[in-house]
C-alpha cells in the first residue's frame, strides 16, 4: 500500500507579528525532511490556532479526510504541533489503533506504530498538555504577585501609558492633564456628560475609531478609581504604585455630581412584569411579555399603563393575538381562579396550620417584648444608681421614665 502523508504545520496565534517565522520555518524543515526520507506528501495543512482546546477546523478537516482514506500518515515538526489537549491526542492514537493511520513522522521525535511507539506518543501528548496547564498556572500566579506589588497587569486607561521597558504604568503627561481638567470641569456641576465628551474630543481624546466618545464612556472615565491610584483585579481593589492623576477630594466631588446629574434610574419602568414567564399565548404557544406605556395629555395629566402581548418569537407563525391591558388580564385571571376551590378538608388543615403559625409568632413576640422591658429596667436602674452615688442628680433630669 502506497504511503501518503498529510503535512501539518501550526502556530499558536494568528497575529502576524508573533511567531512570524514559525510556519515558514516548519514548512522548510518538513519539506526537506520529506525529500530526505523519500516521503510522499499528498497535501499541506497550515493552521494558526492554539491546540490547548478542541475545535481546530483545519485539524478536524485533516483527521476527517484521513478517516475517509485520503491519506494514511501525518508529517509534523513535533507531537505538540498536533495536540496539546487530551481529546485530540486521543483521536490520533485511536486512528493508529484502528489502522486509519499507518505512520506518524517527526524530524524531532521517534514514533512507530507499535505498542512502544504509541506509549511514547501518549507521553509526548501528556507532556504537551502539562506544559500548557503549568504555563497557565504560572502566568496567573505571576499576575497575582504583580497585583500584590501594586503593578497593574492589564492595559492602562487613557491618561496613562504601559511602559514596555519597565513593565509598569507611567503617566501620559499630555493626556493626563486633559483628564484632570475634565474632572475639574465636571466637578463644578455646570457640565453634562456630552460636554465632557466634546471637551475630550477637542483635546485629542477620542474612541479607537476616531469618533467622539459616548456618554457611557465619559461616565466610566469619571468614575474610574484608577485615576486616584486604585485599581480592581479579581473582584478586589488594590493600591497601585503609579502616580495618581486626580486628588481624592476632586474624584469624590465628581462622583457626587454623577449621582445627582447622571442618567435617571428607569429600572422600575423596565423591570419584568408579574405575569411574564407564567403565561403563554394560546395561539402560538410563545410566552407573553409586558410593556410599560406612558400617555401625556395636553392638560398636563400623565397616565401610566401596562400592556401584555405575545412575544411573537415563532418565525413560522404570524400570531394574530392583540395586546391586552393589565386590568383586563387581572379580571380574566380572577374569573378563572374563582372556578378553582380547595377540598374542604385541605382548607381546614391549612387554616389550622396558619393559626398555629400565628400563635407561635405572637408568643415569640410577647417574650421578646418582656425581655426588652427587663433589660430596659436593669439599664435604667444602673444609670439612676450611678447618678445618685456620684452627682446626687435625680434620674428625671435625664428624661428617664421607668415603668
Amino acid at each position: 500500500m502506497e504511503q501518503k502523508l498529510f503535512l501539518y504545520a501550526r502556530k499558536s496565534t494568528d497575529v502576524e507579528d508573533k511567531q512570524v517565522l514559525s510556519i515558514e520555518a516548519q514548512l522548510t524543515e518538513l519539506r526537506a525532511f520529506a525529500k530526505q526520507e523519500g516521503l510522499h506528501v499528498a497535501e499541506e495543512f497550515i493552521e494558526k490556532q492554539s491546540a490547548k482546546t478542541t475545535g481546530r477546523p483545519i485539524f478536524n478537516k485533516m483527521i476527517s479526510r484521513i478517516e475517509h482514506g485520503d491519506a494514511n500518515g501525518i508529517l509534523a515538526w513535533h507531537p505538540d504541533r498536533l495536540a496539546r489537549n487530551s481529546v485530540d491526542g486521543g483521536r490520533i492514537i485511536y486512528l493508529l489503533d484502528c489502522g486509519h493511520l499507518a505512520m506518524l513522522k517527526f524530524p524531532t521525535f521517534w514514533c512507530e506504530n507499535t505498542s512502544q511507539g504509541k506509549f511514547m506518543l501518549n507521553i509526548a501528548f501528556g507532556q504537551s498538555k502539562y506544559y500548557v496547564d503549568s504555563l497557565s498556572e504560572n502566568t496567573k500566579r505571576g499576575l497575582r504577585q504583580k497585583v500584590r506589588n501594586g503593578d497593574y497587569p492589564s492595559q492602562a486607561p487613557v491618561g496613562y501609558i504601559n511602559d514596555s521597558r519597565t513593565k509598569s504604568v507611567v503617566v501620559d503627561k499630555k493626556k493626563s492633564r486633559v483628564i484632570r481638567l475634565a474632572f475639574e470641569k465636571y466637578a463644578k456641576g455646570e457640565s453634562r456628560l456630552e460636554d465632557i465628551s466634546n471637551f475630550l474630543a477637542k483635546n485629542g481624546i477620542v474612541s479607537r475609531s476616531g469618533k467622539i466618545i459616548s456618554k457611557t464612556r465619559a461616565s466610566f472615565i469619571l468614575s474610574n478609581p484608577f485615576y486616584i491610584g486604585l485599581f480592581k483585579y479579581g473582584g478586589e481593589r488594590h493600591e497601585g504604585k503609579y502616580e495618581p492623576i486626580v486628588s481624592k477630594k476632586l474624584f469624590d466631588k465628581a462622583q457626587e455630581i454623577l449621582k445627582l446629574r447622571g442618567v435617571p434610574d428607569r429600572k422600575s419602568k423596565n423591570e419584568p412584569q408579574p405575569y411574564c414567564g407564567l403565561i403563554s399565548c394560546a395561539s402560538c404557544g410563545m410566552m407573553i411579555t409586558g410593556e410599560h406605556k406612558v400617555k401625556k395629555q395636553k392638560n398636563g395629566n400623565v397616565h401610566e399603563y401596562i400592556y401584555y402581548h405575545c412575544s411573537k418569537k415563532r418565525k413560522d407563525f404570524d400570531c394574530p393575538e392583540p395586546c391586552i391591558r393589565q386590568e383586563e388580564l387581572d379580571r380574566q385571571l380572577s374569573s378563572e381562579i374563582q372556578k378553582v376551590s380547595l377540598p374542604k378538608d385541605w382548607a381546614e388543615e391549612l387554616l389550622k396550620m396558619a393559626e398555629k403559625d400565628f400563635n407561635n409568632s405572637a408568643q415569640s413576640l410577647t417574650a421578646c417584648v418582656k425581655n426588652c422591658r427587663f433589660l430596659l429596667r436593669a439599664t435604667s436602674f444602673q444609670i439612676t444608681t450611678f447618678l445618685f452615688v456620684n452627682d446626687n442628680l435625680p434620674y428625671q433630669s435625664l428624661g428617664l421614665n421607668i415603668h
